[in-house]
Formats: C-alpha cells, structure tokens, sequence
C-alpha cells in the first residue's frame, strides 16, 4: 500500500530523499550518456549540462547520507519513492525539450537546463508545501531541509541559465 509523503517518519522522510536525488543522479547520467553518443557540438553542450547535473545530485545524495548518519546513524532504508503516492521531482525529456528543431532559436544547452529547472522547481513547491501542512516538529524540519536542498537546485541551475545567456547575448 502507497503512503503519503506526510505519513512518513523524519528518518523515513531522508530515506526517501535519498532514493530521490539517487534516481535523478541516474537520470541525469543516462541523459548525458545518450546525448554524448550524438557527437556534434550541441549535443555535447547538452550532455555536459546533464553532467554536472547529475555531479550535483550525487553531491546532495551524500549530503543527505550524512545527515541521516548523524540524526539516525548508519540504517539500511525500510522505504523509498516507491513506497509513496506522490511523485517528485522527475526530470523528464518530452516534446522536443532538448532535441533541436530545425528553426530552434533557443540553444540546447538552454532547452537542457530548462528540463532539469522545471524538475527542480516542481520539487521546492512540493517540500514548501509540506512544510506548510505539516505541524511544527522534526518532520517539518526535514521537509524544511529538503526544500532548502531545491532551493539550492533551483539556485545552481538560474546561475547556468544567467551565465549561458550572458555567453550567448541572441538567446532570449
């Protein structure tokens, strides 16, 4: 039976963070590797951007070990995203978000940051939801957590887009 991300422990709540970030560091990862087998210059922008971003969601899947070590210790995980009803954060490659059509004026660097912000941003409205429907106490804390985690997602991935666009002064 499904359960509510609400109805979770705080231990449990890291657990399925973690399986998250996990997820999305594989994501990431698989999306590079398959923009890398194209091989032509946009491409490989592309794939360097799902690079780092699965660099990045590695980095705040240990993070996120290392506070469930010092809250909970070393515990194999009794739940996982699996395990819930809600869905978080899945960056996703649909409608030619990343794939260049032929009059594409935005780059495909840009088009690739803009999938995974969209994921990022889906992800801190869900975590500030919660903290807003969840009472004072350590599960609110954890979602608290979490959501500053997105908070620094959605931060990295608003510099890289800033950042392109200042490199490239025709992309709007």
């Amino acid at each position: 039976m499904q359960r509510s991300f609400v109805s979770l422990t705080p231990q449990e709540a890291l657990q399925v963070a973690i399986s998250i970030e996990d997820r999305n560091a594989e994501l990431y990862h698989r999306f590079a590797e398959m923009f890398t087998e194209f091989g032509d210059k946009e491409s490989l922008e592309i794939a360097a951007v799902f690079w780092e971003m699965a660099v990045e969601e590695r980095g705040h899947s240990w993070q996120l070990k290392q506070r469930h070590a010092e809250l909970y210790g070393d515990v194999a995980p009794t739940i996982t995203e699996h395990d819930l009803a809600e869905i978080v954060e899945v960056p996703k490659l649909d409608d030619g978000d990343v794939f260049a059509a032929p009059n594409a004026t935005v780059p495909g660097r840009v088009r690739a940051l803009n999938v995974a912000l969209q994921a990022e941003l889906g992800a801190q409205a869900f975590y500030e939801k919660l903290v807003k429907q969840t009472p004072e106490g350590p599960l609110r804390d954890i979602f608290r957590y979490l959501g500053q985690m997105e908070d620094g997602h959605v931060t990295y991935l608003e510099q890289k887009l800033a950042q392109n666009q200042a490199e490239e002064p025709s992309v709007q």
